[in-house]
């Protein structure tokens, strides 16, 4: 496990120039890569215990550090504006992550995003507004951010195609939505707004929803991750 220098702190936003820490395959010799966004009040050390879970060989595991360990301040349900600059600087560290594992020749289509919690949310933002071929998509607790989910906004702000073509966004990206119906932080109607919204950008989407879980990460969601990541190097 290292630590690399994130993005330069003049790139404005709070969690630019926070390390990006790393594990695994070094990305250097890495075939795939799995991107790990912490929740509040957690780390990027304490992500990567998800990630070597699921960990394959070949796969490089890239987290990045959220400054004062949250990526945005209020709930996720709330206004947008009410969440910056951090909201806008988490979606650029993860863009940073991506970056930097396509810098060392792991192309987006071999880099899976995860997130957990408030990470869960700003993966599945970041997916929804950057919409492209990934390796793969996992929110676990977590979807999409603001008042509403709405796919128009969504589609227009990626200028994604929507009409059921296939040439534009996901473009039948694998993702993987895990939630408890009774989850205190995160509605089930929003979970199910954020399958809605990833499936009519062009996503293949599993979505399982957990009786009487809480908040936390389960064996089974660990198993679907696990094959997910194993066909990144298959």
């Amino acid at each position: 496990m290292s630590s690399e220098p994130g993005s330069s702190p003049d790139e404005s936003g709070p969690h630019q120039g926070q390390p990006l820490v790393t594990g695994g395959t070094p990305l250097e010799e890495a075939d795939a890569a799995t991107v790990l966004v912490h929740g509040r009040g957690a780390t990027a050390r304490s992500i990567l215990g998800i990630g070597t879970e699921v960990h394959r060989e070949g796969v490089a595991l890239l987290a990045p550090q959220a400054a004062g360990n949250e990526w945005y301040p209020n709930s996720f349900l709330a206004p947008v504006e009410s969440n910056e600059p951090g909201r806008t600087s988490g979606l650029r560290a993860v863009a940073d992550a991506i970056e930097a594992a396509g810098d060392a020749g792991v192309p987006s289509e071999r880099v899976l995003i995860l997130g957990f919690s408030q990470g869960g949310c700003l993966a599945s933002e970041f997916v929804a507004r950057t919409p492209r071929r990934y390796g793969g998509i996992v929110a676990l607790s977590g979807g999409l951010i603001g008042e509403s989910a709405d796919l128009e906004e969504y589609a227009s702000d990626a200028g994604a195609d929507t009409d059921g073509s296939g040439d534009a966004g996901l473009e039948g990206t694998l993702a993987f939505l895990g939630c408890s119906d009774v989850d205190p932080h995160i509605p089930l109607e929003r979970v199910h707004e954020t399958t809605r919204v990833l499936e009519a950008l062009g996503a293949d989407v599993t979505e399982r929803i957990y009786e009487g879980m809480g908040h936390g990460v389960n064996e089974d969601e660990l198993a679907f991750v696990a094959g997910m990541v194993e066909r990144l190097v298959d």
